[in-house]
């Protein structure tokens, strides 16, 4: 049996978005690989959004009556 998809980190998430950034920076990239870099990039960014909207939408946030309110 394949082992599930290895939770989404964040953090790690940024870290490879950086690197992807810095690696596209190089001057000697081909373009194959500066493809490759930005398809790879564009999926990371992709994650961090999906992990973003799934935390906003768990964060509660203070009415004016004193309640939580899911935000």
């Amino acid at each position: 049996m394949a082992d599930k998809k290895k939770e989404f980190n964040l953090e790690e998430a940024f870290l490879q978005l950086n690197q992807t950034i810095e690696n596209l920076e190089r001057e000697d990239i081909s373009l194959e690989d500066s493809f490759a870099e930005y398809q790879k990039g564009m999926e990371l960014l992709k994650q961090c959004n999906d992990a973003i909207d799934k935390v906003e939408k768990k964060v509660l946030v203070l009415n004016e009556k004193g309640e939580t309110d899911e935000f």
